[in-house]
Parts: C-alpha cells; structure tokens; sequence
C-alpha cells in the first residue's frame, strides 16, 4: 500500500482543515510551536510567518516543498532550502486588497480626528508590488498626487514614472511603505529617512516592523504628523513606548480580509496539490455561501474628506483593533489568531 504523504500545517490558517483529509495525513500546530521533531516524518509545511524555517526545524527532515500563506518569506531561509532541494511557495498579493483598504481608513480615520485636510494631498508610496500597485489606484481615485519608490521596477521598466527616494520623502504630506523585508530594506526608516521627510508628515508602515528603525522613528515623532503602524520589532514583543506614542496601533492585521485569507490558503492549497499530483485540488478555492462576506464596491468620487471618512470607517472601523492592541499589548499573537477576518472594498 502507497505511503500517504505526511502535512504538517500552521492551526491558524483558515479554511484549510478537512481540504486535505482525503490525500495526506495531517498534522495541525500552532505555528511558533511546529518543532524539529514535528516536522521530521513530513513532506510537506504549510505555514504562516510564526514558523522559521531554516536548519535548525529542518535537517533530518523529509520536507520537499514549504507553502506559506503569506506575502512575505523572510521566515524561510531560501540558500538552506535550495540546497536541499526544497521547493517554496509564497501567495504573493494574496491581502494586497486588505492592506489598501487598512491605509486608507486609518489614513481618513486619522486625519478626521487630527483636523487634518486632505486637500489634493502628495501620497508617497515605497514599493509598488501588488500592495503598492492597489494604494496607487486609490489613491488616484482619490485624486491624490502619487509619487512612487520602487528600485527594482524602475530597473526593469526605467526611470520613467518613478521617484527619488530623497524627493519622494522631502515632497510627501503621506509616506506609507509596502516593500519585502530584506537586506536592501533593513532598517530603511533610519535617522537620515525622517531626516528628510517633511515636517508633518503622515508615516505608515503595514509592510515589515523591521523595515523601519523604532529608535530613529521615535526620535522623529515630534516633528513628523501622525503615525500609524501595523508591523512592529520583535513581535510579539513590541516596543511599548512606541504604542503609546503612535496614532493607531494594530497587531499585525493589515491584510486579514476575509479575501484575503481565502486568497492565501487557496494559494498554499494549490502549490501543495500541485508539488505531489493531487488532481482534484488543483483549483481549489474556499468557497462561502454567505454574502455577507463578499467585498464591497464603493465609488468614492465627488464626495467630501467627511463622507469618505464615513464610507471608510463603515466598512474598516480601524480605531477597533488599535484599541484592542493598546488594552492588551500582551496578548498581540492572540489578537492576530482570534481575528474577525473584515470583507475587502474594491474600486474599479
């Protein structure tokens, strides 16, 4: 009889259970918990950012492919997993529309409570992947002016359409950064980054928490104008002073959209499927009969910083999950597993 092959997957990630019940054996735990020793008789991971996956969780192993649910891989150490041969998945742009929807009601949100006018404002974006690419399109439809930072298109694609760095912060009244986290970008929000950012200035990061530096971006808090952070240092251990000092605090959230989570585990489920052969699974998306769950279409053009606010904060009342981070900073990865995944809007 055929070895049935061996999953071993984060409990978090929803949708999944049952899907693969009838091809594998499957293995289901809390992602910052999946150990060495869980995963040396799998084939396979599928997984969330809580999960590193490097030497220590898999030498001994017969892991041949990782999946992870998300955007990001700075949890998987891609030289060990060429070397031995593991191949590795990731739902790039799978929450890019949860993000959007996140800037835009915390920014509207913000500046409502502030006083603060959004008057043809310069919105600059840093990164303009598949997150970047949805801030841009709102953003126009806004009728803000975009400016765009994006190192590796403007490679491939040329100058053209595409900022400074130093004019993108010096020009801005919004800068919101949506980039990977790697070496390049590091630490990027340093000292001489709000150095050259305008005094005033809206900063947002629902990219990396390690994109940014804590101790330069509080040294810059007097000067810069509201703030807003979503990915933090050393989750789950965040910087306490910088939550009280920021204007919306959320645990990590800024993508969980009910679509978006559909997008990432269908993602997940089909690399999976198609890595060992399992036909039936191939285009597998997680279906729900309720509309309550479908996104919403708005057209938010002709109407005033009021109104949209309102439509915004319909739709993503923001100032919820910053009030539940601040009330228990403690229980960070416990907000981000118990979440209400929210429905998406959408602009055409």
């Amino acid at each position: 009889m055929e070895r049935k092959i061996r999953i071993v997957a984060d409990k978090n990630i929803p949708f999944l259970e049952g899907v693969f019940e009838p091809y594998a054996d499957m293995v289901y735990i809390d992602g910052k918990d999946i150990s060495r020793e869980d995963v040396r008789d799998a084939d396979a991971l599928i997984i969330r950012t809580r999960t590193r996956c490097n030497a220590s969780l898999l030498d001994g192993s017969r892991v041949s492919m990782i999946a992870t649910a998300t955007i990001g891989t700075d949890h998987i150490d891609f030289p060990y997993c060429e070397a031995h041969g593991i191949e590795i998945h990731n739902a790039e742009g799978c929450n890019a529309g949860g993000v959007m929807q996140y800037v835009f009601s915390a920014l509207y949100g913000t500046a409502s409570r502030k006083f603060i006018k959004l008057d043809s404002p310069v919105i600059g974006i840093i990164g303009v992947g598949n997150v970047g690419k949805k801030i841009e399109h709102m953003a126009g439809h806004l009728g803000f002016h975009v400016l765009r930072y994006d190192p590796p298109r403007e490679a491939v694609e040329g100058p053209e359409g595409f900022s400074s760095l130093e004019h993108l912060l010096a020009s801005s009244h919004i800068v919101t950064i949506h980039t990977p986290l790697d070496e390049t970008t590091r630490k990027m929000a340093d000292a001489r980054f709000f150095a050259m950012m305008r005094p005033g200035a809206f900063f947002i990061n629902a990219a990396r928490g390690e994109v940014v530096d804590e101790d330069a971006l509080m040294e810059a808090i007097p000067k810069l104008g509201p703030v807003i952070i979503d990915t933090w240092n050393n989750e789950p251990d965040i910087n306490r002073e910088l939550l009280d000092m920021v204007d919306i605090a959320t645990p990590h959230i800024a993508g969980y959209s009910y679509q978006g989570k559909q997008n990432g585990t269908a993602f997940s489920v089909r690399a999976v499927a198609k890595h060992f052969g399992i036909v039936p699974l191939y285009d597998f998306f997680p279906q729900t009969e309720s509309p309550d769950y479908e996104p919403v279409k708005l057209d938010l053009r002709g109407m005033n910083q009021g109104e949209i606010t309102s439509v915004l904060q319909y739709n993503y009342p923001v100032f919820t999950d910053d009030f539940m981070l601040r009330m228990q900073p403690d229980r960070f990865e416990q907000l981000r597993s118990e979440y209400k995944y929210r429905r998406e809007i959408y602009i055409e």
